[in-house]
């Protein structure tokens, strides 16, 4: 059996590659069309004018519902830990769970709202993806600590630890320098002088936005443990206790 055929293991997989692809496909046409700068443009700006903007909207939206899927799926696998051993606090869970959702909500939200044309409501669900998200992975990297070696490898946990550190670190200047940026272009000079504030806000913003996408990668080992069982009347995630993850080195 292939590896994305095993469990669920195909969401996260999924969820990963479409991203990226939403990130980087939009940047080439925009770049190629000649709406942004070659050099670390927002990713909004990327998807401002048509037709990238269309592109980035169905694709990103495409991802807030494969995030929300993957997310809840890691709610009831952490669910399930947690009434095998209580190693992590059933709250710390729902909150992993409602920051995620804020996140995959923050997207659907920029996705919705184009940069261009109405720009307030876009920045309040960029700061909400934002935010939420880097929460998430953060509780994400606590709940995997505490519960090892049944949730996760130690090497996973540090990896998810040292990504959530990333993301944590890359996302203040994401703001701050933001905050000093007037000029509302997509084309900037060096000349200008709010120049280097973009260019700092714009780097740690690919930092965050792709620290967010590739902490799902970690989730692969561990969603080939669940499977989806559907009935006429509803659809439940399930825990199939193959093996012990206490045995993983």
């Amino acid at each position: 059996m292939f590896w994305f055929r095993q469990g669920l293991c195909f969401l996260p997989a999924f969820l990963v590659v479409w991203s990226s692809c939403t990130f980087i496909v939009s940047y080439i046409i925009a770049l190629f069309r000649g709406d942004v700068d070659i050099i670390f443009p927002y990713i909004s700006d990327t998807g401002a004018n048509p037709p990238e903007s269309c592109i980035f909207g169905l694709m990103t939206f495409i991802s807030s519902c494969a995030g929300t899927a993957t997310i809840y799926a890691r709610y009831k696998y952490v669910e399930r830990l947690t009434e095998q051993n209580s190693l992590v606090k059933p709250c710390l869970n729902k909150a992993g769970l409602v920051f995620g959702l804020a996140a995959c909500f923050g997207m659907c939200i920029v996705a919705t709202f184009q940069e261009t044309a109405v720009t307030p409501v876009h920045d309040f669900g960029a700061l909400v993806f934002f935010v939420s998200g880097v929460l998430y992975i953060i509780l994400q990297s606590v709940i995997s600590l505490q519960a090892s070696p049944y949730d996760s490898s130690i090497c996973v946990c540090r990896f998810r630890l040292f990504i959530a550190i990333v993301a944590g670190v890359a996302f203040f200047p994401t703001v701050i320098c933001a905050y000093f940026v007037k000029q509302t272009t997509l084309h900037r000079h060096t000349s200008d002088k709010d120049y280097p504030f973009h260019i700092a806000s714009a780097v740690c913003e690919w930092i965050v936005a792709f620290s967010f996408v590739c902490f799902f990668l970690t989730y692969i080992d561990d969603f080939k443990l669940l499977l989806c069982a559907g009935t006429s009347h509803k659809i439940q995630i399930k825990y199939v206790d193959v093996y012990c993850n206490v045995s993983k080195k």
